[in-house]
C-alpha cells in the first residue's frame, strides 16, 4: 500500500486501499469506471497540494493524474493563444512555458503549487490575477458514462477560490483551455508586487520581470513548495464580508473591494440627475493573515508538544516540522479559527480540502 503521505506536499495521511497511475485521459476512464463498477469508493489526487489526508488513510482508489502530459497550441480566431494543457502538467511549469514564449495572463500566478487539473476547481489566484481571467474551457472525464466533454469557462461558476466542480458539479478535469495574450508584458494588478517591481499598480512590466518578482515575494512567505516544511500553501482562504460589517474592525485592518466601485454618473442639468441601481450590499476582501496576528498568533506558533506550526513567514500558512499527524494539523488549523472567531467574529474557511472531514 501507498501512504498518501507520500503524494501530498502536507506530507500526511495514512495508506490508500489502491492507487492507479493513467496515462492517458483513456486510462483514466478506465480507472474511474472500474471502481464506479466494483462499487468502490475512489479520489482523484493531481499533486496533492491542496489536500490534508487522514492518518488513518482512505478506503479508496485513488486515481493520480500526473501521467497525463502535454502542452499543445490550438487553432483559434480572438487574437488569442490558445493552449491545450493536460491534467497531470504542474502548474507552475506551464507559467514559465507561457513566460518563456512571451505570451501574458498568468505570471502573477507563478509558483503556485499543484497540477493544471486542480486549477479550475480552486481557480487559482495570486497578486491580482485569476485563472478565470485567462481560462477558455475545461474537458471533462464523465465518471458515470465515461464520456469527456468540453465546458465552456462560462458553465464553470468560478469566483474567489471555488467552482461549480468544487461545490459538487461531476467531472474529473482531464485538460485545460487557456486563451493567452501574445505579449511580452503584463499588467501589474496588485499593489506589493507592484512595489516589489518599482511601479504603480495599473503599469505594465516585462512577464519575466513579474514572474521573478513574484517567486521572490513567495519565497520569502515560505508559499514556494521547496521541501523546506511540508504545508498546503496558504492553509485559509482571505475572508469576504460586508463592507458594512467590515466597518466595525480596527481601522488598519486591510480590506480591498471584491468589485470596482461604480464611475460616477455625469449629465446635463436639464436632464436632472439620472438614476441607477446601487447594489443592496458591496462586498469586501480582508486579510486573514492580519486577523490571525492580531488573534494573538504569531508566526511559528505551535500547540504543545504538536508537530505541526503556523508558518515561521505567514501565518496563513500551516507547515509540517517533522512527523506531524494530520490531526496535529487540523487541531491547529481549528485552534486559529477559533481565536479569530472569538476576536474578530469571523469564521476562516480553509483552502485545502480536509480528507474524511
Amino acid at each position: 500500500m501507498t501512504d498518501l503521505a507520500e503524494l501530498t506536499t502536507m506530507r500526511v495521511g495514512g495508506p490508500a486501499r489502491e492507487v492507479v497511475r493513467p496515462a492517458s485521459a483513456g486510462e483514466l476512464a478506465d480507472a474511474v469506471g472500474a471502481a464506479i463498477a466494483d462499487r468502490e469508493e475512489w479520489l482523484v489526487l493531481g499533486g496533492g497540494s491542496n489536500v490534508v489526508a487522514p492518518d488513518e488513510g482512505v478506503d479508496a482508489t485513488v486515481v493520480l493524474t500526473a501521467g497525463l502530459r502535454g502542452i499543445e497550441p490550438i487553432a483559434a480566431d480572438d487574437g488569442r493563444v490558445h493552449l491545450r494543457v493536460a491534467a497531470g502538467e504542474r502548474w507552475d511549469d506551464v507559467v514559465a512555458f507561457a513566460v518563456l514564449r512571451g505570451l501574458a495572463g498568468v505570471e502573477a500566478l507563478s509558483g503556485i503549487p499543484g497540477s493544471v487539473g486542480a486549477a479550475p476547481v480552486q481557480n487559482i489566484g495570486a497578486y491580482g490575477q485569476e485563472l478565470s481571467g485567462v481560462l477558455h474551457a475545461v474537458e471533462l472525464l464523465e465518471p458515470s458514462s465515461g464520456r469527456t466533454q468540453q465546458v465552456p469557462v462560462a458553465e464553470l461558476g468560478l469566483a474567489y477560490r471555488t467552482s461549480a466542480l468544487k461545490r459538487g458539479r461531476e467531472g474529473v478535469v482531464v485538460s485545460v483551455e487557456l486563451a493567452l495574450t501574445p505579449s511580452r508584458e503584463g499588467v501589474v494588478g496588485y499593489q506589493q508586487l507592484a512595489g516589489a517591481l518599482g511601479v504603480e499598480v495599473g503599469a505594465s512590466a516585462p512577464v519575466d520581470r513579474i514572474r521573478e518578482a513574484v517567486l521572490e515575494l513567495r519565497r520569502a512567505k515560505g508559499m514556494l513548495d521547496d521541501g523546506a516544511l511540508p504545508s498546503c500553501g496558504s492553509f485559509f482562504l482571505n475572508p469576504v464580508v460586508d463592507e458594512n460589517w467590515a466597518r466595525g474592525l480596527p481601522a488598519d485592518a486591510p480590506r480591498w473591494p471584491v468589485a470596482p466601485e461604480e464611475a460616477d454618473l455625469a449629465a446635463p442639468l436639464e436632464e436632472g440627475p439620472r438614476l441607477r441601481r446601487y447594489p443592496d450590499r458591496r462586498d469586501v476582501k480582508l486579510s486573514g493573515a492580519w486577523l490571525i496576528e492580531h488573534a494573538g498568533i504569531a508566526r511559528g506558533f505551535a500547540l504543545p508538544g504538536s508537530r505541526a506550526a503556523v508558518s515561521p513567514r505567514h501565518t496563513l500558512s500551516i507547515v509540517n516540522t517533522g512527523g506531524a499527524l494530520a490531526r496535529e494539523i487540523v487541531q491547529l488549523a481549528e485552534f486559529v479559527q477559533l481565536r479569530v472567531s472569538q476576536e474578530f467574529g469571523i469564521n476562516l474557511r480553509p483552502e485545502p480540502t480536509i480528507l474524511g472531514a
